[in-house]
């Protein structure tokens, strides 16, 4: 395998009119699902609401096309709402598209530099923090459009803005609140239907009919942004100088290390849920590319959406043709129905981007962490603080330095050094693998999870977050461990919560492939006495046939050397101690 070669090029050597179909129906499915937050994420940005579906056909399709995974879905995302408005309100929108190009050229770099697997090393507690940070800052700059509140310029500043909220209460809009409340209701219940077609845009059909039809007096897209394009704008060409360079510099890395983190945290999940692995530095390469060619035609930054992936991989999406047809429906909707887009109410988008921030909060996991040792605890309330106090430019400079001394300090009690070193060199085969996901038969009713390296305790948060976005629980999940080193509190906290989660939906969790220790650090916590012992293996033939007896299956019986009994790794273990 060449290095930097896109997935698309690998996988239509296989390509078939079957796996086509199934592209064709995830990828059209996926496009509607991103129609409602491209736009919320734009004027969420501080910039046109178009220019949220631009970034999602553009970024989105080039991302597919050039990108290191087979399902990855790229566009707009929340993370980057603080930064960009930031920028938009200091810089204007043309000092937006300059750090954006920066950025993607910083990107493209970090890319040809092998720096993505590195990138994969970032400590947990510094993602929350900031992640959670973001999230507040989300749903505190969506009160005033909410809420209807007459105010003409909202501050900035945390503290300010809520000064200023307080004193408007006031103003309310009785007609903005009630459209904000009903679509809220919708998204909460409409997931418990179907998750076919998300609640976001059943809330804005019946809202937008109901302020049309009943001519309610509040704001609409039309009413704050006047007549919206419908197509792609001309290419932009920016002068750029050394002046613009130096005073973006910032803002641009900030923007590169986000779109970095979050496009890895996406992929290494999406690669969990299909049992492949994706290539660092070539999706890096191609989230570079996509934000320079982007702010050209006025878009906005981009990234992996793990919400969208998610939703592509459940209903079939394999390979990169899902997400560039993805982009192609994005483009045929702005094209055809994009005028219809000004009668949307602002309330109701405030009320898509409300349910965005308490998605990206991962408040359990921060209350999680707080349990933790008192260096997780210093450094998720450090990079929390920092982004709703002060600047996310600064929590990510912190967050970053606190997250090198963090590494080292979990580096310091992994031993196994070959599973590190496999994570670092990123040229995974998976041909060569003879025990993938892939080359096995998994039951109907099961899905396999597979966590690699010492990411884990990032990628499992972002699992959590992408089931929330599937519509039937299997009734096994297997969650392989086979690449995972070593396991922290936080690890553990997430596994927890997870098999909490299983036991709600009913859903039978067994572990596969644990390593001697993270299953001492499992024994010592009390998990494997909750999960039980006959639901922990050291391989995946004996954990699918652990899922097939409790599916009421024959067992395959390929594995005839391991016996999965916890007891008998604890005897070897005091016996190498001995």
């Amino acid at each position: 395998m060449k290095p930097f070669t896109p997935k698309l090029f690998t996988v239509l050597k296989d390509y078939n009119r079957q796996q086509f179909y199934k592209d064709l129906s995830a990828g059209i499915i996926v496009g509607i699902v991103a129609l409602p937050l491209a736009i919320a994420f734009g004027i969420a940005s501080g910039v046109s609401p178009e220019k949220g579906i631009i970034t999602a056909v553009i970024a989105g399709f080039i991302i597919s096309a050039l990108g290191g995974s087979r399902v990855q879905i790229g566009g707009p995302t929340g993370a980057f709402i603080v930064i960009v408005y930031g920028i938009v309100q200091t810089y204007g929108v043309t000092g937006l598209a300059i750090a954006t190009m920066m950025a993607g050229v910083l990107l493209v770099i970090m890319g040809l530099a092998r720096f993505g697997s590195v990138i994969k090393f970032i400590p947990h507690p510094v993602v929350v923090g900031f992640t959670s940070g973001i999230a507040v800052i989300i749903f505190s700059s969506q009160i005033k459009d909410f809420l209807g509140l007459h105010i003409h310029n909202v501050p900035s500043d945390f503290i300010e803005k809520w000064i200023v909220y307080f004193g408007a209460f006031s103003t309310i809009n009785l007609h903005s609140f009630a459209i904000g409340a009903v679509s809220l209701l919708i998204m909460i219940i409409w997931p418990k239907i179907t998750h076919k077609i998300p609640g976001s845009l059943i809330a804005i059909i019946v809202t937008t009919i109901a302020v049309y039809f009943l001519a309610m007096p509040t704001a609409t897209i039309g009413s704050v942004f006047g007549t919206l394009d419908s197509g792609l704008p001309s290419p932009e060409v920016h002068q750029i100088n050394f002046t613009t360079i130096k005073n973006l510099i910032m803002p641009a890395i900030t923007i590169a290390l986000l779109g970095a983190i979050e496009s890895l945290l996406s992929a290494v999940v999406a690669d969990g849920m299909i049992g492949g692995r994706h290539r660092s530095n070539v999706e890096l390469i191609a989230q570079g590319i996509a934000n320079i060619v982007t702010p050209i035609f006025g878009g906005i930054p981009a990234t992996g959406a793990i919400a969208r992936t998610a939703t592509n991989i459940k209903n079939g999406g394999r390979t990169p043709v899902a997400g560039i047809i993805h982009a192609v429906t994005l483009l045929l909707i702005m094209l055809f129905f994009g005028h219809l887009a000004r009668l949307i109410p602002m309330a109701t988008l405030a009320a898509v981007l409300i349910i965005v921030a308490y998605n990206m909060s991962e408040w359990k996991t921060f209350l999680s962490i707080l349990k933790s040792p008192k260096s997780d605890v210093a450094v998720v309330l450090t990079t929390f603080f920092l982004t709703v106090i002060f600047d996310l430019t600064i929590a990510i400079e912190v967050g970053m330095v606190l997250a090198v001394f963090l590494f080292m300090r979990q580096m310091a009690m992994v031993t196994n050094v070959g599973v590190v070193t496999r994570e670092l060199t990123d040229d995974y085969d998976e041909s060569s693998d003879t025990m993938a996901i892939s080359r096995k038969i998994v039951p109907e009713g099961v899905e396999v999870f597979e966590i690699n390296g010492p990411f884990f305790f990032g990628a499992a948060e972002k699992f959590k977050e992408a089931m929330r976005a599937l519509e039937d629980p299997p009734r096994v999940r297997i969650i392989r461990m086979r690449n995972v080193p070593a396991i922290d509190s936080t690890g553990i906290h997430v596994l927890e919560d997870t098999l909490k989660e299983a036991k709600r939906t009913d859903t039978r969790l067994v572990l596969s492939g644990v390593h001697t220790q993270p299953l001492m650090a499992l024994v010592n916590a009390g998990f494997i006495d909750t999960i039980g012992e006959e639901n922990v293996y050291g391989n995946i033939d004996d954990a699918l046939d652990r899922a097939r007896e409790i599916l009421g299956l024959p067992k395959m019986g390929r594995s005839k050397d391991f016996t999965p009994n916890v007891k008998r790794e604890e005897n070897l273990n005091s016996g190498e101690r001995k």
